[in-house]
């Protein structure tokens, strides 16, 4: 929002704008997965030109009349599609499903001018973390096929206790310990300790629903044996909170 509120995400998206160099080359397309979208099965975006959705309360009118107008990707819908069901993830298109706030509030930022097609795909309702490393390991090869796989969410996310100096210790004990998950072992202790994070110090205080730290499952699925790097920390986000990003490869 173009707002005084904006200052308290300078740093953030500082980070997000300067993901493009940090990459070193366009990707063909973004797959993107936003802790917004929750399905039966793992659904992919097939709209040619998707729509906007618009799936929060209480914001100012022109919120509402943002677009992002990056093209979809049908192919690549096809290509996911595939690669999880030979995973024997059940998986299927969505020909009228838009992008929701997880996925066009950062690429506003990564890819402002849109020109850079998009796909989302969904979490699975349930919500099971192995369930998700599954689905980043199936969906790997199209890292090597110059596609970018952008897990959206948020590393501490109670939404009670934003803005408030209850969520700072737990912020901070989660992030302590998801840091050293990520970048403190072997890809496979990293995948094991995240298929059992609610054992992590305060991780149900950070997580009371863990849809926005399951799109880090899938990032750390699909990353196989690459090095993570942290791309991004903050320890007075909103006011105190302990915050992290990660890049693989």
């Amino acid at each position: 929002m173009d707002d005084p509120s904006r200052a308290a995400y300078a740093k953030l998206e500082a980070e997000l704008s300067d993901m493009p160099r940090q990459i070193g080359v366009t990707p063909k397309a973004v797959l993107m997965i936003s802790a917004h979208w929750e399905e039966g099965e793992f659904t992919l975006t097939s709209h040619p030109k998707p729509p906007m959705i618009y799936d929060y309360g209480g914001f100012p009118d022109y919120t509402y009349q943002i677009h992002y107008d990056a093209p979809g990707d049908s192919r690549l819908a096809a290509r996911t599609k595939s690669l999880l069901e030979a995973a024997d993830l059940p998986a299927r298109l969505d020909a009228g499903r838009g992008f929701d706030h997880g996925a066009f509030t950062p690429l506003n930022v990564i890819y402002p001018k849109a020109d850079v097609p998009v796909v989302q795909l969904s979490l699975k309702v349930g919500l099971d973390p192995v369930t998700h490393l599954a689905m980043g390991r199936a969906i790997a090869p199209l890292r090597e096929e110059g596609i970018l796989i952008v897990g959206s969410g948020l590393s501490y996310h109670n939404l009670r206790q934003f803005f408030s100096p209850r969520a700072y210790g737990p912020s901070r004990e989660f992030d302590a310990w998801l840091n050293g998950a990520i970048l403190g072992g072997s890809p496979a202790d990293r995948a094991k300790l995240l298929a059992a994070w609610e054992s992590a110090p305060s991780a149900r205080e950070a997580h009371p629903r863990e849809e926005h730290l399951l799109p880090l499952m899938v990032a750390v699925g699909a990353a196989a044996d690459d090095p993570a790097t942290l791309s991004y920390h903050e320890k007075d986000f909103l006011g105190g909170i302990t915050v992290s990003n990660y890049r693989f490869g």
